[in-house]
């Protein structure tokens, strides 16, 4: 019966011209060095505490630019649909 006895073939595959660091073939997001719940502590609990860490203590800079940004994209939607800003003043 050694048609149920089956293995898996394992490759040990290299590029013949990759002279880099690494597994060229790792799949891994840019952004993940940034990110603190991306990191090593693969549990639930983990990411979730890293992630309430992150609600406590929020990067300041990001949220001015965010705020800076939005406003600037209502200003622009209220020009393109012509909306008349002198019902704010008497």
């Amino acid at each position: 019966m050694g048609f149920l006895k089956r293995t898996n073939k394992k490759f040990n595959y290299q590029p013949r011209y990759y002279k880099g660091e690494g597994n060229p073939f790792k799949i891994e997001h840019k952004l993940d060095q940034f990110r603190t719940t991306a990191g090593k502590n693969k549990g639930f609990k983990g990411k979730f505490s890293d992630a309430i860490d992150d609600l406590k203590n929020p990067d300041k800079t990001v949220n001015k630019t965010l705020i800076i940004i939005i406003s600037i994209l209502v200003f622009i939607f209220l020009y393109i649909i012509d909306f008349d800003l002198s019902i704010f003043t008497k």
